[in-house]
């Protein structure tokens, strides 16, 4: 058996302090994650980030910056993830859009109304994702290189 990690993306984007976030039904429990999802079949890692943020909250996003990647690997799986987390701004917003049907959604939310105990996170890497971003920590996208 080989193992293969999980690729995703996630997005950043803040407006006025809060932060685009969905929520959604994971094993029966509304939980709250940024705008993230799996990075398709010969798709870039950025047009990833692009599409998961449309598809799931209706925002037309301008990647910025590369946040970092994180690994996560769930305590009750044997799965293992490995998260390219962007910077975006916030380009268009189009609120007839159709949105991913696995999302309840959308909300633009603080770090503090994050941390609030009745708030279940997808992760852990919902708020040190956030907690990075504030902290200033930003990447050039061209670090990433793949092929034309």
């Amino acid at each position: 058996m080989i193992w293969t990690p999980r690729a995703t993306v996630a997005t950043i984007v803040e407006k006025d302090q809060t932060f685009l976030t969905v929520s959604e039904q994971v094993k029966g429990q509304l939980v709250f994650n940024q705008p993230a999802g799996h990075i398709e079949a010969n798709e870039k890692i950025v047009d990833a980030a692009i599409r998961e943020t449309f598809e799931e909250t209706g925002w037309e996003v301008k990647p910025c910056y590369l946040l970092g990647v994180y690994i996560y690997r769930p305590s009750a799986s044997d799965l293992t993830f490995h998260r390219y987390c962007f910077i975006a701004e916030p380009m268009q917003h189009h609120p007839d859009h159709q949105l991913d049907p696995d999302i309840d959604a959308t909300h633009w939310l603080s770090l503090e109304q994050l941390n609030q105990s009745d708030i279940h996170l997808r992760s852990p890497l919902v708020v040190q994702c956030i907690k990075d971003y504030l902290a200033g920590i930003r990447y050039p996208l061209a670090v990433i290189h793949e092929d034309e």
